[in-house]
């Protein structure tokens, strides 16, 4: 089976629930995925097969959402995020059966601008990983990863720098290609070099 086109250039696979009005021309919804009402999507987005899109998520410009993630309410990926394969996000710090938290107690979280999280990654809700930050497979986000920082382990700690193109950065923060960055602190992360 082939994807079908909707009147607003969305592209949605016959097996797949696609129910938000507010998803950008471009995106491809795959097999077994399900897009929520109140879901935001932009342009341009590959939201793979088993995917969940709650209403309340925001999902930015050019995002992909490997198979099996499921992205809820209060959750926040900008432009350019890359989700790997399980990733696992959370929005409620206290979950319990025995009562339905309303959606104005979630806990937000915001994945910024070209940061990519690894397969079968954990985001616990409540922080942010910075722009063109890298969180390696399996990791366990507990806390804020700064900008350009590359995070492993339970918990996830700083390993090392990477650029925007994803490579190393040495002592000197000068990627091979030819992006310069500076520390601002270790919170904030790398910017790029003036």
């Amino acid at each position: 089976m082939s994807l079908t086109e909707r009147p607003d250039g969305v592209f949605v696979h016959p097996h797949a629930l696609c129910e938000s009005e507010t998803v950008g021309a471009g995106t491809r919804v795959w097999a077994l995925s399900h897009v929520m009402a109140g879901a935001v999507v932009g342009r341009n987005c590959n939201l793979c097969g088993q995917t969940f899109i709650e209403d309340g998520a925001v999902v930015g410009d050019g995002v992909v959402v490997k198979n099996g993630v499921q992205v809820w309410d209060g959750v926040e990926l900008e432009n350019d995020v890359f989700v790997g394969p399980n990733a696992t996000f959370t929005n409620d710090l206290r979950p319990r059966a025995v009562r339905a938290l309303p959606p104005a107690e979630f806990v937000p979280t915001r994945i910024c601008r070209g940061a990519s999280l690894g397969a079968n990654v954990t985001v616990v809700c409540g922080h942010t990983v910075g722009e063109h930050a890298f969180v390696a497979a399996g990791a366990v986000v507990t806390r804020d990863v700064p900008a350009h920082a590359l995070v492993a382990g339970n918990p996830a700690r700083r390993i090392a720098w990477v650029c925007e193109c994803a490579a190393s950065l040495g002592a000197d923060l000068a990627c091979r290609c030819g992006r310069r960055y500076r520390l601002v602190d270790e919170p904030t992360g790398l910017v790029p070099a003036a």
